[in-house]
């Protein structure tokens, strides 16, 4: 799902990427701050390729050699926009901290905007969620691959437990300080 926008005033990151594990709001935070913003989005899973989607949907967690090239592939579209004079918002897992290292490679650097989630929350949302490949069974794995941000990351934490607005607007704050 990519969407255009317009390009905002001069960001000091061109791109930021709102990250977390499944279920933590990453798509539909990052859409909403996405239009708030005028940037560009896009959902980095729409950039895996059909082995990983494969692989996901099968219960079976993604190896670093799986991510390698569709974080190779987030990048080149991170670089293709900025390029191209615009700024954008994705929302990306972004779980380790070699793949946040990859990902800031893009031209223009990247936010990171960590969404915060209790496990709890995270299973009930992913329990109740339709036609995603990825299920409530791949959570445990995703949360043991996931590396704290550390303090020298461009990135930022928000509590993405509030109303869906509340939590944009959470974002757009932390961007705005940055």
């Amino acid at each position: 799902m990519l969407q255009e926008g317009v390009d905002d005033a001069s960001p000091t990151d061109r791109h930021i990427c709102v990250m977390g594990v499944s279920g933590s709001g990453k798509t539909t935070i990052a859409t909403r701050l996405a239009e708030q913003l005028g940037r560009t989005f896009c959902d980095a899973d729409d950039l895996h390729p059909q082995s990983n989607i494969d692989k996901m949907a099968a219960g079976t967690p993604l190896t670093d050699d799986d991510r390698r090239p569709w974080l190779d592939a987030v990048v080149a579209w991170c670089d293709d926009q900025a390029a191209a004079g615009r700024s954008t918002v994705f929302a990306c897992s972004a779980l380790k901290r070699s793949y946040r290292d990859h990902l800031a490679t893009a031209s223009g650097g990247v936010l990171f905007v960590e969404l915060a989630v209790p496990e709890d929350e995270l299973r009930r949302r992913l329990e109740s969620r339709t036609g995603h490949y990825m299920k409530v069974a791949m959570l445990a794995s995703q949360l043991s691959t996931y590396e704290d941000l550390q303090p020298d990351e461009n990135a930022v934490t928000i509590d993405a437990t509030a109303e869906i607005e509340k939590t944009v607007s959470a974002a757009v704050d932390a961007a705005a300080r940055r």
